[in-house]
């Protein structure tokens, strides 16, 4: 014998029916505190403390970067215009 149900309702009825705990205030201040601290790091990013950033931890790095940007701008025959 085989039995099957459908039942229509909206997952917070379903969450109430099986006993589950209401997390909505819990996320909505979860989403509120992440978004203030997406807010907090977009502002106190900046081109320059990026390039700091990527350019403290080895000197090298500063040469290395050089030569890329070098490499760039060089025309078709390998030299800087």
């Amino acid at each position: 014998m085989k039995i099957s149900m459908d039942i229509e309702c909206t997952p917070e009825e379903a969450r109430q029916f099986l006993g589950l705990p209401d997390v909505q205030p819990l996320q909505s201040a979860l989403l509120k505190e992440l978004e203030k601290r997406m807010q907090t790091e977009m502002q106190r990013f900046s081109p320059e403390g990026l390039m700091n950033a990527w350019l403290s931890s080895a000197p090298q790095n500063a040469e290395w970067l050089s030569s890329v940007f070098k490499g760039m701008t060089a025309g078709p025959s390998g030299r800087s215009e």
